[in-house]
């Protein structure tokens, strides 16, 4: 049996409203306008609705879209998406092309993009490097984020400006130590980088501004620095699920799971096939690129009751294959723990001090972290 392709219509519903959308708003580091359009459209519910369309006609094996020069399926299978991320790096492997092309802006050296060998010793070295246990995350976030409440009581909103900022301090003291506390130049030229890789191909690589972050970074960390960038890349995620997670009132490791699979900061999921596979009966080709939509996955009404809502106590329960906030099998996150107990540290802080409003649900679909303005109050002050 051969793949189901999809029509030339369906396969451009795909490409106007999942694809192009997803990398318009920025796969590397998040574009300001773009986001606040994606916002005022819903972009992700008209991505998730073109999704559910492609599961109800073609599925249940993945679609294969009509694009010329490449082999790309969308999976629409939950169980498939637990076999792709289980299956990885053989014969799903995690270094796709794209990929490759976006890293080696700032990180041409890291795990996500490693191969073979090298790629075993190095998520070896990152799981081990990144244990909670050897970070002291606790009384850093605390610090921090004392000062920004005082911040806070004193304009009456929390922005995401104000929380970035002190995000920021967070992640350079917990990575690379004290003294980088307030080497922001660091971290805004790695967004620079980080801005050239969201154009993959089409940006040339600044090689001078990477060897200048490479040297500075090395200043702080000599013996992993070129694993580095991508612990800083995930507490740019990071940041950003907390920062929405106060948002929905979430508290804990459980509300920062949360909000991670409401709004996911990796939308999107690649492998790339080394064989041709089996699904459903059906073969696909060896070099094939497997697309998972995360937000449709986690998101998808016929599926889950819970589709709209914050809903901490999923967590608890068994878990689904295809929600995966820090992906699953061997490609998952190697900081997952040290994120969680950073993040989940910095939701308790500040609601000891300080109480949001809270978004209605349904919640949106897309919700454009940049805009954020929560009004403050202290706990426990009574509004009459």
């Amino acid at each position: 049996m051969t793949m189901a392709i999809s029509s030339r219509l369906d396969t451009a519903r795909v490409l106007a409203t999942v694809l192009l959308p997803t990398l318009a708003k920025g796969v590397i580091v998040r574009r300001p306008g773009v986001m606040a359009l994606a916002e005022k459209l819903q972009s992700d519910g008209t991505a998730i609705s073109t999704m559910r369309h492609l599961r109800d006609r073609y599925g249940p094996e993945p679609v294969r879209l009509r694009i010329t020069g490449r082999s790309v399926a969308m999976l629409v299978d939950p169980t498939d998406v637990g076999r792709l991320l289980t299956q990885s790096p053989e014969p799903f492997a995690l270094a796709t092309k794209e990929k490759k092309a976006a890293l080696n802006h700032f990180q041409p050296h890291g795990l996500l993009i490693s191969e073979g060998a090298d790629r075993e010793r190095l998520r070896d070295l990152n799981e081990r490097a990144l244990r909670p246990e050897k970070f002291d995350v606790e009384p850093i976030v605390r610090d921090e984020a004392d000062l920004l409440t005082r911040h806070v009581m004193s304009t009456g909103e929390l922005t995401w400006d104000s929380f970035a900022q002190a995000w920021w301090r967070i992640a350079r003291r917990i990575v690379l130590g004290d003294s980088a506390r307030g080497d922001t130049q660091l971290t805004d030229d790695l967004k620079a980088l980080r801005q050239n890789a969201n154009w993959a191909f089409l940006h040339p690589q600044q090689r001078d501004l990477r060897e200048r972050f490479e040297r500075r970074l090395a200043e702080y960390n000599p013996e992993l620095p070129d694993q580095v960038p991508h612990w800083l890349f995930a507490f740019d995620a990071a940041g950003i699920v907390t920062m929405r997670a106060l948002a929905i009132g979430a508290r804990g490791a459980h509300g920062i799971l949360e909000s991670a699979r409401l709004w996911p900061t990796t939308p999107v999921i690649l492998r790339e096939s080394t064989i041709a596979t089996r699904w459903h009966g059906t073969w696909l080709p060896e070099n094939t690129e497997f697309v998972v939509f995360t937000p449709f996955f986690h998101r998808d009404p016929d599926r889950l009751p819970f589709a709209d809502r914050y809903a901490p106590e999923i967590w608890d329960q068994a878990r689904d294959p295809a929600i995966v906030p820090f992906s699953a099998g061997p490609g998952e996150c190697p900081g997952r723990d040290l994120v969680l107990a950073t993040a989940g540290a910095m939701l308790d802080a500040l609601s000891e001090h300080l109480t949001f409003p809270k978004l209605t649900e349904p919640l949106p679909a897309t919700l454009n972290h940049f805009a954020l303005r929560l009004p403050a109050t202290a706990v426990g002050t009574r509004v009459s």
